[in-house]
């Protein structure tokens, strides 16, 4: 089953057949409470990988455990589902686990991956006389709030001796933003790809700035907290999988590109930007490390000391970790 949270048509993402036998014996579920996963996902990335293969249902359906999914167009809606139990596995960015978290959701960390950083950038139009960071002060800067994109934005200004109070803030979701940054409503975009990318090969966008050096690229495997406790060695399973496709995704991406472009419609050019940015590594999955809970709970302090989420985190506290690890 698939739920579609977006007013725009969903876009299904496929996978070559040489992740067919990627779920042998190894993929072994065992003690599950659970008879259904539900998974959310956004467009791009190893889950939408994961999905277009219908390689869970495959594999769980003799375990008579069944498998849903839910688009969503950016991750703070999505884990918003997943807090209130509506979902029980998401990938997002670094951002939108903060908020879930401030807001007291019931989630937890339960894995890591690492995209690049040059595929998040602030977008401006080459008529928009706007040709540095300096020159978005007084701007209509749009970027979807608690999102990687907020903090993305946040940071490049910072690199010109800017701050979010500087410019116009506008909440808009990347399919919303993509019209109003067309149209001229907003004067500048803070977007991840394949947004980026896809806006890139218009030739009236130019790219101010990326967040390569700036930002990590870092996002993060949620899970809902009961899920977690009650089905661990499902949700350990469920990530080595992710991981086992991001790894063949990545050593065929030519493939990989070619599947996407037959699954999505989007042009392959587009999608080969995607997949060949500087540091992309489908196969950059795992659980959590130190590395990971330093940057997030850094970032933590830094949203709240600024007013933007409510309260102080302890992002240690929220991190799940497998029985084996």
């Amino acid at each position: 089953m698939t739920l579609t949270f977006d007013r725009r048509n969903a876009l299904l993402l496929g996978f070559g057949a040489s992740a067919l036998g990627l779920f042998g014996p190894s993929f072994n579920v065992r003690a599950q409470t659970v008879k259904e996963v539900r998974i959310g996902w956004q467009k791009g990335g190893v889950v939408a990988l994961l999905k277009g293969r219908g390689l869970l249902e495959e594999r769980l359906a003799p375990r008579g455990i069944t498998v849903s999914w839910a688009e969503f167009t950016s991750g703070p809606p999505l884990l918003e589902a997943l807090s209130a139990g509506a979902l029980d596995f998401g990938t997002t960015g670094d951002v939108p686990p903060l908020f879930a978290h401030a807001a007291r959701g019931n989630l937890v960390f339960a894995g890591a991956y690492t995209g690049s950083d040059t595929g998040s950038a602030i977008l401006v139009r080459k008529n928009s006389g706007i040709t540095s960071l300096k020159d978005l002060k007084g701007r209509k800067l749009a970027f979807k709030r608690g999102s990687s994109a907020h903090n993305v934005a946040l940071q490049l200004l910072r690199t010109a001796g800017l701050s979010l109070d500087d410019v116009e803030q506008v909440d808009l979701s990347p399919p919303d933003a993509a019209p109003a940054f067309a149209n001229g409503s907003i004067d500048a975009w803070s977007i991840w790809d394949p947004y980026t990318a896809s806006a890139e090969k218009s030739p009236e966008t130019q790219v101010l700035a990326t967040a390569d050096g700036v930002v990590p690229a870092y996002g993060f495997l949620s899970a809902n907290g009961k899920f977690a406790e009650q089905n661990g060695e499902l949700l350990a399973e469920l990530i080595l999988a992710l991981r086992e496709v991001g790894e063949a995704a990545q050593n065929d991406l030519p493939g990989t590109v070619k599947a996407f472009a037959a699954a999505t419609g989007l042009p392959e050019d587009v999608l080969t930007t995607v997949a060949t940015r500087k540091g992309q590594n489908y196969g950059a999955i795992g659980f959590v490390e130190e590395k990971h809970i330093v940057y997030e709970q850094a970032l933590a302090d830094d949203f709240h000391a600024l007013g933007i989420i409510p309260r102080k985190l302890d992002i240690r506290s929220a991190v799940w970790t497998p029985k084996s690890a």
